[in-house]
């Protein structure tokens, strides 16, 4: 199976392997989907800095593949504490991906991911 589907929320992490990109892009947007409408709406105070829920990443979804030990892709959604999600390109140094006009954050990802 050479995608890989990380969801990682709190502590938990869960791997999901998927055969073809159209499949694991399409559990990547349920899952996100699902983590958006449970995600915790209310601001957490740090002490010495209070954290509004949009500055808080309540889940990451990360995309990974197709090769297995160093994968060529890398990209994933952010689920953001109010409920908003974003897309992103690469790991380490995320780039965010631009969303055009009407356009869902998954489906600018399912562009950016589409073969040349």
């Amino acid at each position: 199976m050479p995608w890989k589907l990380t969801v990682r929320t709190g502590p938990r992490v869960q791997r999901t392997h998927f055969g073809q990109l159209g499949e694991a892009l399409d559990a990547l947007e349920a899952r996100a989907r699902e983590l958006a409408r449970a995600a915790p709406k209310q601001a957490v105070d740090a002490g010495y800095k209070r954290f509004e829920p949009v500055q808080r990443v309540a889940a990451r979804i990360e995309l990974a593949g197709p090769e297995r030990l160093i994968p060529s892709v890398r990209a994933g959604v952010d689920v953001r504490g109010d409920g908003s999600t974003e897309a992103y390109l690469g790991r380490v140094k995320r780039q965010v991906v631009e969303q055009r006009k009407g356009e869902t954050p998954y489906r600018a990802l399912r562009r950016e991911l589409k073969p040349r």
